[in-house]
């Protein structure tokens, strides 16, 4: 850890003081607002293809106007079956704006896997599910309704505050790549999709992590090529076999294991309050980088990310024909690549994993990396008044995001940017783009809370 980023953390790495979350002392007709605005939202089915996002755009765009923000303030742009949205609450301009980034687009879920309607939020036991309850659509209703409230309460900020909400960020990122370019006046973005509070499986907070960081995503396709022929007259050589044998290769390698600034301070910070072998890793891996350390944490999948690049088989595809030899098979291969390594240096080392000269290996797309965000003093402090009226004392601590985020666009363009969301969950509740994917009821008003903070101490 660097002095710089030790003295900003040193007034925030404090004991946790509390057993669970504090309550809040929020508006009581606000939780409720927002919990509606929740099941709404989950009912459009804002995934890629389905040409939902512009429609749930235009509804946004009517709660936000009825709340006060005027319609020449906000602006919804098509892109391809998608849109992004952007909305201006207006401030005195005596400081540069800041930007709000969250997505409205969700991963696909199909309902006869799940055991209730992705599509449909349900309120039971204590949750709400849905698809997209956490991922994003928890912390994008969570600031639509807080915008509502500053507005009831005739908040002048020093600043605009813009929201920049992407259509596309779970997939090609194209209205991120937008929004990123249209505020270069912009002092910082604050993004919902990115760090939050991290509960035991008692829901007491353990610690909340300030997204500061991010890995480097990218795609690559590895393909193998026959001549094919006949399948009653089978030969040595047959892509699918070979592509087999390269899945094999690639799951069962690893990487060697990586720490920088942003790891150490989390992986030392949670390890100190967790207990059992898991939080003995953490911090003997923070310390000392120690081989038999990482394996531990290579096994759970809340560390794994943390501790180097990740590389797995996501989709595959081939031959043409049930009675020919295949011709043609094609492994992809999703990548979240730790800082200071390139693309390029991956997929090389992919190929010499796999190890076959038929191999021909593609990068997907244009993938971006970007440094770190520089940890500014106020937006700390203001992170730390939020989190602390919810949980007195609870450590603060800067994170790298192994997942990328819309963050990623933002600091490719200079503009810093900081993962703030207001969701605090425990791991065994974290089921974003998987099944039953869910959010604690019980946190709704906290993070109305949190967000009122930030907002009000950040564009004051």
């Amino acid at each position: 850890m660097s002095r710089r980023l030790a003295t900003l953390l040193a007034p925030v790495l404090l004991p946790a003081l509390g057993p669970a979350l504090a309550a809040s002392p929020t508006a009581t007709s606000y939780p409720a607002d927002a919990l509606e605005l929740l099941k709404a939202s989950i009912s459009y089915r804002t995934v890629q293809g389905r040409g939902q996002v512009p429609a749930y755009a235009g509804f946004l765009a009517q709660r936000l106007e009825a709340a006060g923000i005027p319609a020449a303030d906000i602006e919804i742009t098509p892109l391809g079956e998608t849109a992004y949205l952007v909305a201006r609450y207006r401030g005195t301009g005596a400081r540069r704006p800041l930007v709000v980034s969250v997505h409205m687009d969700v991963v696909e879920a199909l309902a006869a896997d799940w055991e209730r309607d992705p599509f449909t939020a349900i309120v039971e036991n204590g949750y709400v599910y849905g698809r997209g309850a956490d991922d994003n659509k928890f912390d994008l209703t969570i600031i639509v309704t807080t915008l509502a409230r500053l507005k009831a309460e005739g908040f002048k900020p020093g600043r605009d505050i813009i929201l920049a909400f992407s259509g596309d960020e779970e997939t090609e990122m194209a209205t991120t790549i937008e929004l990123s370019s249209r505020f270069p006046d912009a002092e910082f973005v604050l993004n919902g999709d990115g760090g939050g509070g991290r509960l035991d499986s008692d829901s007491r907070p353990v610690v909340y992590d300030i997204q500061a960081g991010e890995k480097s995503y990218a795609d690559f396709e590895f393909t193998f090529t026959n001549p094919g022929g006949h399948s009653s007259r089978p030969t040595s050589d047959n892509a699918i076999v070979d592509v087999a044998r390269a899945i094999e290769r690639i799951a069962a390698y690893r990487f060697a294991p990586q720490r920088n600034e942003l790891t150490r301070a989390w992986l030392t910070a949670t390890g100190e309050r967790t207990s059992g072998p898991l939080g003995a890793a953490m911090l003997k891996f923070a310390a000392t980088g120690d081989a038999a350390a990482a394996a531990v944490l290579a096994q759970d999948p809340d560390t794994v990310g943390q501790i180097g690049t990740t590389c797995v088989p996501t989709m595959l595809r081939g031959g043409h024909a049930l009675n020919a030899l295949p011709q043609s098979a094609t492994v992809s291969v999703n990548c979240r690549i730790f800082p200071g390594f390139s693309v390029a240096s991956i997929r090389d080392q992919l190929v010499e994993v796999i190890d076959s000269p038929g191999v021909v290996a593609v990068i997907l797309g244009d993938p971006k990396a970007s440094d770190a965000s520089p940890l500014r003093a106020d937006i700390v402090a203001a992170v730390t008044k939020a989190v602390h009226a919810r949980a007195p004392g609870l450590p603060i601590v800067p994170s790298m995001s192994a997942g990328a985020t819309d963050s990623l666009h933002f600091r490719a363009a200079g503009i810093p940017s900081y993962g703030v969301s207001a969701l605090f969950l425990r791991p065994e509740d974290s089921f974003a783009h998987g099944l039953n994917e869910r959010i604690p009821l019980a946190g709704i008003e906290g993070a109305l809370l949190h967000w009122h903070t930030l907002l009000t101490e950040l564009a004051q």
